[in-house]
């Protein structure tokens, strides 16, 4: 005979308080993704995934919640050309399932994820690192659960500061024209490339994902290097590095305009996604002259992102 033990979870809290979100995090799984004429990319994501606990309910079912993704990390091994952003969807739908008293369930992941480069002058092949991030969050109202599910990446990149160059750029001059006529000295600033502290940078987009569209992690990934200064790589020999050096330092951008870049290039290559579509873009670039770090950040939606671009 089973042994029939108490179930406290279902009490009434001595603080009648709701809470926000109540869950488990950094929930680690294996998964394989299947890809259209390139090899199968394996995966170990790491989950969070959270529901909302009324003001009657002492605690959630804490073990429901590790159990949801097992079995739908389970299932999706039949059906390993699913996305990453709908295996989060299907774990919500679990959740919601198991989670009678939720409202509102959060399931977010994110994964190393391994993509190969050249590098730009010798063309020796590299394996470089990225993250993929996904998130579903659904919302349970007169008994119907709304999925939206969203893709996105978090890139390492490089950038250059242009107010740094362009006071480099300005006390050279003036040090050039103590021995040179304007007209050669204007000469020498169109063709040397002038030096300015770098950051490493790290950028991060995400984009909802509506039903019947499609969004691919390597395009997020290439928009968000697309977006600094120039991408950075694991393997440089010498002509590697300073063709690296000279691209980033043709290319000076600020913290703000990573972001702006970004924005840009996601709603030309998704235009055709609905107006509610929520983008999120944020750029960090950890300072080399600084112990701080400079960050900027947009949430916005399509048809707002359209409109400041002029675009509709």
């Amino acid at each position: 005979m089973a042994l029939c033990l108490p179930d406290t979870q279902d009490d009434s809290p001595e603080i009648p308080i709701s809470l926000t979100r109540v869950g488990v995090t950094g929930v680690k799984k294996l998964l394989q993704l299947n890809r259209k004429d390139k090899r199968p990319i394996i995966l170990v994501p790491t989950f969070d995934a959270f529901v909302d606990l009324p003001n009657d309910q002492k605690g959630v079912h804490m073990s429901r919640s590790p159990e949801a993704i097992s079995e739908v990390m389970e299932s999706v091994t039949n059906d390993q050309s699913m996305e990453v952003e709908f295996i989060c969807a299907k774990i919500v739908e679990k959740m919601m399932s198991k989670h009678e008293y939720a409202k509102k369930v959060e399931v977010s992941m994110n994964t190393d994820y391994m993509f190969m480069r050249k590098s730009p002058i010798t063309e020796n092949k590299t394996q470089e690192m990225a993250k993929l991030a996904a998130k579903a969050v659904g919302i349970r109202k007169n008994g119907k659960v709304e999925i939206k599910k969203s893709i996105g990446a978090i890139v390492t990149g490089m950038t250059v500061c242009p107010c740094a160059q362009e006071s480099v750029k300005e006390s050279d001059k003036n040090k050039l024209l103590e021995f040179l006529d304007p007209e050669t000295t204007e000469k020498v600033l169109e063709t040397v490339t002038f030096a300015s502290h770098n950051q490493r940078g790290v950028g991060t987009l995400l984009i909802e994902v509506p039903e019947n569209f499609e969004v691919k992690g390597e395009d997020i990934i290439q928009i968000i290097e697309d977006s600094m200064s120039s991408p950075v790589c694991e393997l440089l020999k010498r002509t590697d590095e300073n063709a690296t050096v000279l691209n980033a330092h043709q290319n000076p951008v600020f913290v703000e305009d990573c972001v702006r870049n970004m924005m840009e290039q996601i709603v030309k290559k998704y235009s055709h996604f609905p107006d509610d579509t929520i983008i999120t873009a944020r750029q960090e670039n950890h300072e080399s002259i600084h112990r701080h770090n400079a960050y900027a950040e947009k949430v916005t939606t399509m048809k707002e992102l359209k409109e400041e671009l002029n675009l509709n």
